[in-house]
């Protein structure tokens, strides 16, 4: 067990109203803040009815952080790296320690995240809860494919250290199974070796769709890091036209002369802040239409070998806090499937779709997946994986998604959870086959319901 407040002492709970990073459909909990193990389970003593969910830093879009009526636990007090083993590149943290912690840490004595979402404003429970993936999924798999074991609080109130060799039904359904098996409370993980704090990227800019599958297609070999940035409002010839960044760590070699003295720097933190007043519809077909083209034209048409800092290259969105604000109060939804290779023309239609509807979107992703793991709800498999930001005040938004849906669905494909805020619960058992061995599991280590969110309820994953 941990240094700190005893469990004598128990933070008091908040009436709080919560809501994703999209900013929708807010409920009201009580919210406590452990900084201690024990009082983590002191909290899941003193649950109600509503049951029980863990939070960290209110980075899923929709609601699998909400607990309506019921408590949720705050669990960014539990922010300490408890080992780390750095010949090995071994470390075990808190749930609580965001990844931005763990590189600002580790980065200076040569060991990267092994995975990053868009953001490192997330922490390791959170990571785990929704097995998170980036832009090297295809070569490393997702974040869980690098938990070694973790330390699990279970309904009745013990705590089991979970490995995927020991316990694999039990972590497997825990990976991805968004907080509802058990409340995270550390985990070791593996990180990645890297020579220097800096990113080598080669950069293509590509005239349509077709030509950045292609060029996509061929980098996985070649490349641990790959994304694309599509112009969703492009139409003709011009469909699908996008930015293609693909990436590796420098070596030391890479590096000029002046920057070899410092080859690990790494510098944290953001550059603004943006107010709480954005008009709700600023961001919209005109508005986002300029900001595409002038994001298209921007980027060279190929460029290699710039070096890049992890900031910019993996996480550039966190230079602006609170960026979700551009959005207004009436907030966005992020809407990410993935389709399976071999079925690009479905992936086309939907790209063609969005285009006619004139559904802007600022941030517009696209990457390939590798083999997906043994997670249960797990979002990865096989496959292409497209992201979009959508204001909710788009003009018909809900016909455009309840489309892409129908055309997911139909071509084997699926929605992810940590993004989700609308799926058709109907749908859930279609997209993700193994929601049945998900329910029994959880049935056997929480037959009374203890572990529950909004999310759960709306889409009866409990």
């Amino acid at each position: 067990m941990s240094d700190g407040p005893s469990a004598d002492f128990f933070p008091a709970a908040r009436r709080t109203a919560l809501h994703g990073w999209g900013r929708t459909a807010p409920t009201v909990a009580d919210v406590v803040t452990p900084m201690t193990r024990e009082q983590v389970v002191g909290a899941l003593r003193r649950r109600s009815e509503r049951g029980v969910i863990a939070r960290g830093l209110g980075r899923s879009y929709g609601d699998p952080a909400q607990n309506g009526g019921g408590l949720v636990l705050d669990m960014t007090a539990l922010n300490r790296v408890l080992d780390a083993d750095l010949e090995q590149g071994i470390v075990t943290a808190e749930a609580g320690v965001s990844l931005d912690r763990l590189i600002e840490l580790f980065v200076p004595f040569g060991f990267f995240v092994p995975v990053t979402p868009g953001t490192r404003q997330v922490t390791v429970g959170g990571a785990i809860g929704a097995d998170v993936h980036g832009k090297n999924h295809h070569a490393d798999g997702s974040f869980c494919d690098h938990v070694l074991s973790m330390d699990l609080l279970l309904a009745d109130g013990t705590v089991r250290t979970v490995t995927p060799e020991d316990d694999p039904e039990l972590f497997w359904a825990t990976a991805g199974g968004m907080g509802l098996t058990g409340i995270v409370l550390s985990a070791v993980i593996r990180m990645t070796p890297i020579e220097t704090s800096l990113v080598s990227v080669d950069t293509d800019r590509t005239k349509d769709l077709d030509e950045i599958m292609a060029l996509m297609a061929e980098t996985d070999e070649k490349y641990r890091y790959t994304v694309a940035w599509l112009d969703c409002l492009a139409k003709g010839r011009n469909l699908g036209r996008s930015v293609l960044t693909c990436g590796e760590f420098a070596r030391l070699d890479d590096l000029p002369a002046r920057k070899r003295a410092k080859p690990l720097r790494f510098k944290s933190g953001s550059l603004v802040t943006v107010p709480d007043v954005i008009p709700g519809r600023l961001p919209n077909k005109f508005t986002m239409g300029l900001f595409n083209e002038m994001w298209y034209r921007k980027a060279p048409q190929h460029k290699v070998g710039q070096l890049q800092s992890i900031s910019a290259f993996f996480h550039p969105l966190d230079a602006i806090q609170e960026w979700n604000r551009a959005y207004g109060k009436t907030g966005f939804l992020q809407y990410q499937f993935v389709m399976p290779f071999e079925r690009e023309e479905a992936l086309r239609k939907a790209v063609e779709k969005i285009s006619a509807a004139g559904a802007p979107s600022s941030l517009t992703v696209l990457k390939r997946f590798g083999p997906g793991n043994r997670g249960y709800l797990s979002f990865p498999k096989p496959g292409w994986t497209l992201t979009l930001d959508f204001p909710t005040n788009t003009p018909g938004l809900a016909r455009l998604l309840h489309e892409l849906d129908e055309l997911v669905l139909s071509n084997d494909g699926r929605l992810y959870l940590a993004k989700d805020s609308r799926m058709d619960p109907a749908d859930m058992g279609r997209m993700y086959p193994r929601l049945e061995e998900f329910r029994t599991l959880r049935a056997k280590v929480d037959p009374d319901g203890v572990f529950v969110s909004d999310q759960a309820r709306r889409l009866g994953l409990a």
